[in-house]
């Protein structure tokens, strides 16, 4: 009994051993990591997402069309908002109440426990006040970015613009790698460029304490990342060109495009009306974009890629180059002015050969030329003989760049329409329209569509005597350049022995004498041009004038189109206006006779042209 009496104290001693050990601790779990416990909430680990450079933008001679500027965002974190002083806070930043509920709203809609903006582009007095004041505002912060600065009122509509990602935005998984608060091209180069242009963000881990006191790298920055800088982009823009291709459009709609042939270089692109690159960056940016896109001349429209208009006579090149193709005409080819088949717009002399016709822009010719590439007898149906043969005409067309995209470098390009037969089958009926249904795209009217750009690309085409490169801007990407994809010929299916046979009668239309483009002419200053003029029927206005020209004719360097909303005639102010930038690019300056144009042709370009050359 005293041997089990001695076993029951062993017993109890071990219990109460191991009672204390684990009472010892419960104390120090309880009382002594607390307070450890304690020191951690002090000390937060905080990811910190280091933006990069976004790429500079230079012009074609090097010169900064677009840079970054510092720029600080206040963040919030709405679950580390704790007692928010809101008057004090709004007095500070001299914000509406309701204006800081409502943001704070928006960033728990987003998330609790992630940041987002409050308050975008803190102004100088802003970060002032807040900075000094962040302490008592828990659950703020203050992150530095870089936003755009442009350095050139001009060419808004090619750079585009930057702005924040949206809440729609983030929704997909396109834009997965965004969060809120971070900014993206939204339009032109910025936005087609985006991947190119944001580089690589960096993180970082830091441990910060209650106080927003940075204690040091978490693990000696074992996980951290570095950012990389957006590539650099260099386009083939001339700042001069550009500016002067804008003043030139003051007070008009429409637009100009001038490219280099020998490399589809982009060398101005005008829409008009235009606006400040500057105007959509900064404090007030939201607010000013409404102001644009309720204005009723739409500045904000890109016109050069957006607009589709009938090419107007302009199109009469085509259907001679895709009629000597075919062999049913030749450069020698005749056919009387008979204005009972279409009216032509002046009384000139018989069209007795392609140049002649060219150069006069006479409506039945090119009525009777199309008539010939379109019934040649394919059917004993007249409605299956146009039929088939309007689908081998656009078949020629569309190698022309037409009806399809041209692949450039900015988005939102449109592709324009060259009817088919299915397209009329549709509005008219299977087999229940005929050549006097589609007569008017003989001479660029009816249903023809064609952008600004296309017209431009047209007149590369016929530069080149029958190919053309992808137009764009971008000549290199950091320093890798020209780019491939640029340098690739795209060859029209007409021979280029037809354009040698058509370029005479666009010389012909700027300097030959009574030419309807002989407001183009620089044969004054040695160079000659080649063109041809449009006018654009317009049935809810005054017509709109166009020109496609190219210069030096015998070796090119330059190709244009214009494009003026209700400007009337082509000859009399598209052409001048195509002159004035030709000469301007290729001499450098204009001579001092042509600058009164400068002057009239915002205005009325028609006060100093003829009646005689109206077309």
């Amino acid at each position: 009994m005293q041997y089990l009496e001695g076993r029951k104290f062993v017993v109890l001693g071990i219990f109460l051993a191991v009672a204390v050990v684990f009472a010892v601790r419960l104390f120090h779990i309880q009382v002594l990591d607390g307070s450890y416990k304690l020191a951690a909430d002090r000390n937060t680990l905080q990811r910190i997402v280091q933006m990069p450079y976004r790429g500079v933008i230079y012009d074609r001679n090097g010169k900064i069309l677009v840079q970054n500027t510092p720029v600080y965002d206040l963040m919030v974190v709405p679950r580390e908002v704790k007692k928010l002083d809101t008057a004090r806070f709004c007095q500070l930043l001299q914000m509406p109440v309701q204006e800081l509920r409502d943001g704070l709203r928006a960033a728990k809609i987003y998330s609790r426990v992630k940041a987002s903006p409050l308050v975008q582009n803190l102004s100088t007095p802003e970060l002032a006040a807040i900075q000094d004041n962040l302490i008592d505002f828990p659950g703020f912060s203050v992150k530095p970015r870089m936003a755009r600065s442009y350095l050139t009122q001009n060419m808004a509509h090619a750079l585009g613009y930057v702005g924040p990602v949206s809440p729609t935005m983030l929704e997909k998984p396109k834009y997965a790698k965004y969060v809120p608060g971070d900014f993206l091209g939204i339009s032109g180069i910025e936005s087609y460029y985006e991947k190119e242009l944001m580089g690589r963000r960096g993180v970082q881990y830091r441990m910060v304490n209650v106080r927003g006191i940075e204690k040091g790298a978490f693990r000696d920055g074992e996980f951290d990342t570095l950012s990389v800088a957006g590539q650099d982009l260099h386009l083939s823009i001339d700042p001069e060109l550009q500016k002067y291709g804008e003043y030139l459009m003051q007070g008009k709609k429409g637009s100009v495009v001038a490219i280099d042939p020998k490399t589809g270089e982009i060398l101005a692109f005008v829409s008009a009306p235009s606006f400040d690159p500057a105007m959509l960056t900064g404090k007030g940016s939201g607010n000013r974009y409404m102001e644009l896109l309720r204005d009723t001349a739409r500045p904000l429209f890109d016109r050069p890629l957006a607009a589709a208009y009938s090419p107007g006579s302009v199109f009469k090149l085509v259907n001679e180059a895709i009629a000597l193709q075919e062999h049913v005409v030749t450069p020698y080819t005749g056919f009387p002015c008979n204005w009972k088949l279409v009216r032509c717009t002046h009384r000139h002399e018989y069209p007795a050969n392609l140049t002649i016709a060219t150069k006069n822009s006479c409506n039945p010719y090119f009525y009777q030329v199309m008539f010939a590439t379109v019934r040649q007898g394919r059917s004993p149906s007249k409605y299956e003989d146009v039929a088939l043969g309007l689908a081998d005409w656009r078949k020629h067309v569309t190698s022309f760049g037409l009806a399809q995209h041209l692949e450039v470098d900015l988005p939102g390009e449109r592709m324009g329409l060259i009817p088919s037969p299915a397209f009329y089958d549709k509005r008219y009926g299977h087999h229940r329209w005929t050549y006097k249904t589609i007569y008017s795209l003989s001479i660029g009217q009816g249903e023809i569509q064609v952008t600004p750009l296309q017209m431009a690309n047209l007149m590369c085409i016929f530069a080149n005597r029958g190919y053309y490169y992808a137009p764009h801007f971008v000549r290199s990407i950091g320093n890798r350049g020209p780019l491939s994809r640029y340098r690739q010929r795209h060859y029209t299916s007409v021979d280029s022995s037809h354009f040698n046979a058509i370029v005479p009668g666009m010389v012909a239309v700027v300097d030959g004498r009574g030419g309807t483009g002989e407001h183009a002419s620089l044969l004054d200053v040695g160079i000659s041009v080649a063109g041809k003029t449009g006018t654009v029927q317009n049935y809810h206005g005054i017509d709109h004038a166009t020109f496609g020209g190219f210069a030096p004719a015998n070796d090119p360097k330059i190709a244009i189109s214009v494009f003026i909303e209700n400007a009337g005639f082509g000859g009399s102010s598209a052409a001048p206006l195509a002159g004035l930038m030709m000469e301007k690019y290729l001499r450098g300056k204009v001579a001092p006779w042509r600058h009164r144009w400068e002057e009239w042709l915002p205005g009325s370009a028609d006060r100093f042209v003829s009646k005689r050359n109206r077309r």
